[in-house]
């Protein structure tokens, strides 16, 4: 968390949190919902400043319940989440990078959702992969210790995940599923 964001919480200790007006989208893009795109379900407008997404990314975490925010300075401003609590991409060099940029280091769990969605596990991260990132995530699927076919994949039975050259089997749920068997709340309220 930003030192100036501590100051601020210990300045102003009382300040209400905020609901409904930031959101992640399943590509891991920020999201400003005004009350337009709350009242009608919308996603909200791409927040692009580099700066801002920075600092968000910095100061974003959980509570207790499993409820995801960003701390902007004393206020706490609990996100709205399309999918997972994080979205990983595939970075050349990195491997897989979480949306807030941290590189995702170890994985203890792979998920094939039923829609065919990855969601990795590390830890207290639950990361979907960007759709636009399943074809290198699809490299990294084997069955039987060889790249499974497509059909394979189709069937999601017998498969495994390469992840740093270990195989961590894949286990078919659902985004429900998860969200209960690894808190998270999608729409936080208060």
């Amino acid at each position: 968390m930003d030192k100036q964001v501590q100051l601020a919480m210990a300045k102003w200790p009382d300040v209400p949190h905020c609901y409904g007006w930031l959101g992640l989208d399943a590509r891991g893009a920020w999201r400003m919902r005004d009350q337009r795109a709350q009242e009608m379900g919308l996603l909200g407008s791409k927040i692009t400043n580099a700066a801002l997404r920075g600092f968000i990314d910095r100061n974003y975490q959980a509570d207790d319940h499993g409820r995801y925010f960003f701390q902007n300075g004393p206020q706490r401003v609990y996100v709205e989440l399309q999918s997972t609590p994080y979205i990983a991409h595939s970075d050349p060099q990195l491997g897989w990078v979480l949306h807030t940029g941290q590189a995702l280091i170890k994985c203890d769990a792979v998920w094939m959702t039923e829609e065919g969605s990855l969601v990795l596990e590390s830890g207290d991260v639950l990361a979907k992969i960007d759709d636009r990132d399943m074809s290198d995530a699809l490299l990294c699927v084997y069955s039987n210790g060889q790249p499974a076919s497509d059909q394979q994949i189709l069937k999601q039975v017998g498969l495994t995940f390469l992840f740093q050259q270990h195989a961590i089997s894949i286990v078919q749920t659902s985004l429900v599923a998860l969200a209960n068997a690894h808190p998270f709340v999608a729409h936080p309220r208060p």
